[in-house]
């Protein structure tokens, strides 16, 4: 479940987003990715994320705290409780500057126009330096035109290693939450046809929750305060079994859905080509 620009297999991923009303930032969204990756290419490889907001830049990426475990964390609380995943539904600027950046195993580069990226790749050291297919920047050019690009490089020695990636951001839709889940593993862009294996956890939180939703999550007592003010302290989620298969697309659900705890009204959705 993640978009490379070269051949990889990513498995037990692990997808996260939460709604929240932050103290100093107001209302925002939080995403957590995290799998195991393994790089079949020679050279560099990148996993590319698309994120829906306009305001995204190194100071929204948060360290994953000591031991990187914080989404494995929320996994644990809900795994017992974990619906199957019958009953999925469907629905159907200017270039900005690319930033550059490093962030735990990888270098990152943002970007609100994916074709400005391969201007900025000689900020990338050389062993992490992906070569990037001019169709994949097209695709999330026209697909995602309201998105920021997060292009994460790694290289082999280093894609072991990678703690989970957690942000934060003004989100496009306050009341929509979405994970970027397309799949795509050859550096091409994604079919949006095709029907794709799946082996993740998809999770969710929001701090308006009644009383008794979802499940308790135990962060450790030494979690850093500024990590701890952009977690959770309840979630819920759902296993998509590994040898299972859904069409190609992102995760989303309603805030207002999302509050009845029911996790059947979780979507797959597509992105439609911009005309």
């Amino acid at each position: 479940m993640c978009i490379s620009t070269s051949a990889a297999e990513f498995s037990g991923t692990i997808v996260y987003c939460g709604r929240q009303h932050h103290p100093v930032h107001g209302l925002i969204h939080v995403l957590g990715y995290e799998n195991t990756a393994a790089n079949l290419a020679e050279g560099p490889n990148a996993m590319l994320l698309h994120v829906p907001t306009r305001q995204l830049t190194p100071r929204h990426f948060l360290p994953a705290g000591r031991g990187g475990d914080v989404l494995r964390r929320m996994v644990a609380a809900v795994e017992t409780a974990a619906d199957s995943a019958d009953g999925i539904e469907w629905m159907s600027a200017e270039p900005a500057p690319v930033q550059v950046f490093d962030h735990d195993v990888y270098t990152v580069l943002l970007a609100d126009d994916p074709t400005a990226v391969p201007a900025a790749l000689d900020q990338v050291p050389p062993q992490r330096r992906p070569d990037l297919d001019p169709d994949l920047l097209r695709f999330y050019a026209d697909h995602f035109p309201d998105h920021t690009i997060a292009v994460c490089c790694f290289d082999n020695a280093d894609a072991q290693r990678a703690k989970p990636l957690l942000l934060w951001y003004p989100p496009l839709d306050p009341d929509r939450l979405t994970v970027p889940a397309l799949d795509a593993h050859t550096g091409k862009a994604p079919d949006l046809d095709a029907v794709v294996p799946v082996d993740h956890w998809v999770l969710f939180s929001t701090d308006e929750a009644p009383t008794g939703w979802g499940t308790a999550v135990d962060h450790p007592a030494n979690t850093r305060h500024r990590l701890r003010t952009f977690l959770p302290d309840t979630v819920v989620g759902r296993h998509y079994d590994e040898g299972q298969t859904l069409p190609n697309g992102d995760f989303t659900i309603t805030h207002r859905d999302l509050l009845t705890g029911v996790l059947d009204r979780i979507e797959r959705t597509r992105p439609a080509r911009v005309q």
